[in-house]
């Protein structure tokens, strides 16, 4: 088997169950509320609790990627997430519920950075860019599976089932990861885990890290956010769509994003000829984020597909902060500096999917445990302040160093 298919092949697999989990809530959440009689206060807890777990990984996978055997840490965490999502899949409590989300975050946290790592360690510097771009396409392809698949899925079995299956499915993927994914030549450090730690708090003190980071992060802890959870609530209680078309609806921004991922990659590279950075490009792309949610937003009762396409396309755009981040720092620290930043953004994604399930809870809901659109208008209208928030951080830095470059 070529070596490309041979790191791919379990690596995006992975990517891809990760993805899966992230987005499934958005179409499932309205049978667990009504199974465990659940609010969105605590469906949102519930679900959030998936990047709770998955932040909390970043920093120190981060130092055990760079440690030990990638597979190794990969197919170990893969088993977590089969655990986790058989907990869930049995839970008849919050409490069950929670910790099997948690589980499944902590499971899935390697999927997309031991790839990353992985491929740095065997590939070609020119073959990167198109590998990683498919990477994050089988995300997008992920995101796909949970929407209309999982509508009709949910017309034979219940969710239940379906979590059930997705435990038999992270065992099978771990297996593969394990058996096709050569062992690669380590280069002990001679630095205790401490020190690792210790180090990679001081990037995130520096200056190119904080003042670059937090649009990328509020921007990209918002996609998810809303593309796991609140999309589809939007769709089905402001919209007024019927379960099937919010799934359609929900299907084709997940296409979208697919798309955007490889869009937005190669429109990247090809811009670097003209010395336009990939950080303008993303900054860019992230103004289009921007603009997707007010537009949907001005239009509460209707579901314009063109803004939910420009929403799952544009809606990855900070990813590309990633590569910015990385020049500026030493590549042995790359690996950190990328599970720094998605350390961030996933803390973010769980305070805002909690925090979007809390203010929709001011509201009262029916007998059938849905809110009014009001409550879900104010919970994303406040979701798009932070992330504009963010975007306005990233241009006061950038003034503040152009004028302090004007003034040397």
């Amino acid at each position: 088997m070529p070596l490309l298919l041979r790191l791919m092949l379990p690596f995006a697999l992975g990517y891809w169950l990760s993805y899966v989990f992230r987005v499934i809530n958005a179409v499932v959440a309205p049978d667990i509320m009504t199974s465990l009689q659940l609010d969105a206060a605590t469906l949102g807890l519930v679900s959030s609790a998936y990047f709770l777990t998955f932040a909390a990984c970043q920093l120190p996978l981060g130092i055990l990627l760079d440690r030990y055997q990638t597979r190794t840490i990969a197919s170990a965490l893969l088993c977590v997430a089969a655990a986790g999502s058989l907990i869930f899949g049995l839970a008849e409590s919050t409490t069950m519920l929670w910790i099997g989300r948690g589980l499944i975050g902590i499971g899935v946290s390697a999927c997309l950075m031991a790839a990353f790592k992985t491929y740095t360690l065997w590939l070609k510097p020119e073959q990167l860019p198109m590998t990683n771009g498919l990477q994050l396409m089988f995300g997008g392809l992920g995101a796909l599976s949970a929407t209309v698949p999982v509508e009709w899925a949910l017309a034979l079995t219940d969710w239940r089932t379906l979590f059930m299956g997705l435990a038999g499915l992270c065992i099978a993927v771990a297996l593969l990861t394990r058996q096709l994914v050569p062992a690669s030549q380590l280069q002990r450090s001679s630095q205790t885990f401490g020190q690792d730690l210790h180090q990679v708090l001081q990037v995130i003190r520096t200056p190119a890290f904080y003042q670059l980071a937090p649009a990328s992060m509020l921007s990209q802890a918002l996609f998810v956010a809303v593309q796991s959870l609140w999309a589809g609530e939007w769709l089905r209680q402001v919209s007024g769509l019927p379960a099937t078309d919010s799934a359609d609806m929900l299907m084709l921004s997940a296409a979208s994003m697919a798309a955007g991922f490889l869009l937005l990659g190669s429109l990247a590279s090809q811009l670097a000829r003209f010395g336009i950075t990939a950080m303008q490009v993303s900054f860019c792309g992230m103004l289009v984020f921007l603009g997707s949610l007010l537009w949907i937003q001005l239009q509460p009762d209707q579901a314009p597909w063109a803004a939910w396409v420009l929403f799952g396309c544009f809606g990855t755009s900070g990813t590309l902060m990633f590569a910015g981040l990385s020049q500026a720092f030493p590549a042995t620290l790359s690996g950190r500096i990328s599970t720094s930043l998605n350390l961030g953004i996933f803390l973010a994604a769980f305070l805002l999917q909690w925090g979007m399930g809390a203010l929709a809870g001011f509201w009262q809901a029916d007998t059938n445990g849905h809110y009014p659109p009001e409550a879900y208008r104010f919970a994303l209208a406040a979701g798009t302040a932070v992330q504009a928030l963010g975007l306005c951080w990233f241009l006061l830095c950038r003034y503040r160093q152009s004028s302090k470059a004007a003034s040397t």
